[in-house]
């Protein structure tokens, strides 16, 4: 009956806006992977060197998102944001700026936690904006945004680095980011009769053994799908010849299979949040598994990498807003876990495909530390599934309805 209702709420425009912001953001974090070679011979190291430019980013969306989270929370949320993105823009231009490894990786990291930042506020803005019958619909928004990336900004700005080197799309990213905060500047309304939330109120809401859980699964979910995305580069050129002018051609085709699977994943995930995310895990372990004898041929590698967006951008979204909900009143901290939770699971994957791409399992290494990484995700995910086996709802009182808030599988549409 909800469902009818959720359709016919109207999102304001700021959550459209939060939404380029996310496009932003999903865009530079993403972005190394495709322009991973020019970085590597620009700066005079390896690529998997280079690659632990993915890794410190989200080193610092794990940390950003909750301590920075914490940190403004007395802040105003518009300010926050406007902030979060001007040092996102400083941290590209001191990139730019550089032909250091070590100030271009500190660079990354800076921007990380402006990232991490907004992030965290931006989903506590856009749901709230959007109220509780369409905040699914909000959140699926945003992260559509950090999806539509991988179709379009990641491609651009791969065509942009191979044009006119990486430093070009640096810069663009540092004033596309000053313009978004002027955008948000202006339509983004201030704090009014916000209520005054305490750090230990943030924390107290994190007293859910399956929220833990259910973010357990999303990193290893996630790092195994980006284990193999960020080292996709040399494997599509040297495995599988296809040549590097192509390339982007078929991270929009990931990017595609991406937004497809974030807005598939936000759908079913409202109803059915636990399947959805064990679907998604099989599936990643699948499809990375195949890639490591398919990858020689240039056909089926294009499709498993599409697919591989579909069943790895699919969690995001449902565990977010699984975290909104559960944290009720206090939702800044659990938002800002989740995010780190994916972020967890791209550092430690891209960092262990890295040693994987040196070692004698050469170009197929990564994909295999994918396979194992998304089998991995179905152990926290089959206790998830023996927990909510074990629990029987009782009857509607006032305390099995809280419960029923604390269900992984939710079953109902609206909060």
């Amino acid at each position: 009956m909800s469902a009818p209702t959720e359709k016919s709420v109207k999102l304001p425009f700021v959550v459209y806006l939060l939404g380029v912001g996310a496009f932003l953001m999903g865009t530079t974090e993403f972005i190394v992977a495709g322009i991973l070679p020019e970085l590597a011979a620009d700066l005079s190291v390896g690529v998997s060197q280079a690659g632990l430019l993915i890794t410190a980013f989200a080193i610092g969306m794990i940390v950003g998102a909750p301590v920075m989270g914490l940190a403004t929370l007395r802040l105003p949320r518009r300010s926050t944001l406007i902030l979060a993105l001007a040092v996102f823009a400083a941290g590209h231009v001191l990139a730019a700026l550089s032909s250091s490894f070590t100030v271009v990786f500190a660079a990354r990291v800076l921007s990380a936690l402006a990232t991490g930042t907004f992030w965290a506020v931006a989903s506590v803005v856009a749901t709230a904006a959007a109220g509780p019958a369409a905040r699914s619909r909000a959140l699926g928004v945003m992260v559509s945004g950090s999806a539509l990336a991988t179709v379009v900004g990641v491609p651009v700005g791969t065509w942009a680095g191979q044009a006119v080197g990486w430093r070009g799309t640096f810069w663009a990213l540092a004033a596309l980011a000053v313009l978004v905060a002027v955008l948000i500047g202006r339509f983004v309304p201030a704090d009014t009769q916000r209520a005054t939330v305490s750090a230990r109120a943030e924390f107290a809401a994190l007293r859910q053994g399956r929220l833990w859980l259910s973010m357990s699964a999303t990193a290893l979910v996630t790092g195994g799908a980006m284990a193999a995305f960020s080292y996709i580069t040399p494997l599509l050129t040297q495995r599988t010849g296809i040549p590097e002018g192509l390339v982007p051609l078929v991270l929009i085709g990931y990017g595609i299979g991406a937004l497809a699977g974030t807005n598939l994943g936000g759908r079913l995930g409202d109803r059915k949040p636990l399947a959805t995310v064990t679907s998604a895990a099989i599936g990643t372990a699948l499809i990375l598994f195949l890639l490591i004898p398919l990858s020689h041929s240039a056909a089926p590698t294009v499709v498993l990498v599409v697919l591989l967006g579909m069943a790895g951008m699919a969690v995001p979204p449902v565990v977010t807003a699984l975290a909104v909900r559960f944290a009720g009143d206090a939702p800044t901290l659990a938002a800002a876990l989740a995010i780190s939770s994916f972020n967890v699971g791209i550092a430690a994957g891209s960092w262990i495909a890295g040693s994987a791409l040196d070692s004698s399992l050469g170009l197929t290494g990564p994909a295999l530390v994918g396979t194992v990484m998304a089998a991995c995700s179905l152990v926290p995910l089959a206790a998830l599934g023996a927990i909510r086996a074990t629990h029987t709802p009782a009857p509607p009182t006032s305390t099995a309805q809280a419960g029923v808030a604390h269900e992984t599988d939710v079953r109902h549409t609206t909060v």
